[in-house]
Parts: C-alpha cells; sequence; structure tokens
C-alpha cells in the first residue's frame, strides 16, 4: 500500500499545476552514501506496477518492489519529500564515508 499525507498532495498538485498530470513512481534508487533508498520521478505505467490514486495523481510501483516494502508513507515537510517504507539499508555504509564510519 502506498499513503501520501495531505502536505505531500498538496506539493504534487502545486507541481502539476498547468501541466498535464503523468503517474509518479516510487522506485528503489541505488545512488548515495548511506546505501539504496525509495525516490520519486515521473514515469509511465506498466503491466508490472501498482497503482494508487490521490487527488488524481496515480503513484506507481513495482509490484514486487511493494510487496518487499510492505507499505509506502511519502510525506512533504519543510524542504522536500520523505518516502518511509518496510525496507531496511542493507549494511550501513557504502564505502563513501572517511574511515568507513558513516555520520562521523
Amino acid at each position: 500500500m502506498i499513503n501520501v499525507t495531505k502536505p505531500a498532495q498538496e506539493q504534487v498538485r502545486m507541481y502539476f499545476e498547468g501541466k498535464e498530470i503523468t503517474p509518479i513512481r516510487i522506485f528503489l534508487n541505488s545512488a548515495g552514501c548511506g546505501g539504496p533508498s525509495l525516490a520519486m520521478a515521473l514515469d509511465e505505467k506498466k503491466d508490472t506496477d501498482a497503482v494508487f490514486t490521490f487527488d488524481e495523481v496515480e503513484y506507481i510501483m513495482d509490484k514486487n518492489l511493494l510487496e518487499k516494502a510492505g507499505s509506502v508513507d511519502i510525506d512533504f515537510a519543510g524542504t522536500g519529500f520523505s518516502l518511509d517504507s518496510g525496507l531496511k539499508p542493507a549494511g550501513g555504509c557504502s564505502g563513501c564515508c572517511s574511515g568507513g564510519t558513516c555520520g562521523s
């Protein structure tokens, strides 16, 4: 299941104001120092996607990834979106941190 908070829905609506509404894909982004994390991007639906609609906007996610995530909560606070799920990062620091320790 994908859940989108009211603040996140409002930000997405403002983004699409005056534009054609296209689906928003939730996907696993493997870039970054902290390892894989969920991200969002505009995309087209595929047969393998689960689709959830909030305020006329479709949020799409590969069914297999959604099954692994359990559920995804999308929120907006202050400066950006946050995506929270049951996915756990695989093994901490991915080698880009000084001395092999993250957060120091």
